[in-house]
């Protein structure tokens, strides 16, 4: 099992790894989320 410290060591380097997210692409990410949430709760209730 490992340790929080090594959990947090390991995702610390696959965060440096990746590109960094402009404000632009965050905006568009958090929209589609929000329509894929709103049209899944929509099916449940039906």
């Amino acid at each position: 099992m490992m340790s929080f410290q090594e959990r947090a060591k390991l995702g610390m380097e696959k965060l440096s790894t990746q590109a960094p997210v402009t404000l632009d692409k965050a905006k568009r990410q958090a929209q589609i989320l929000k329509e894929q949430s709103s049209a899944k709760c929509k099916k449940s209730r039906v």
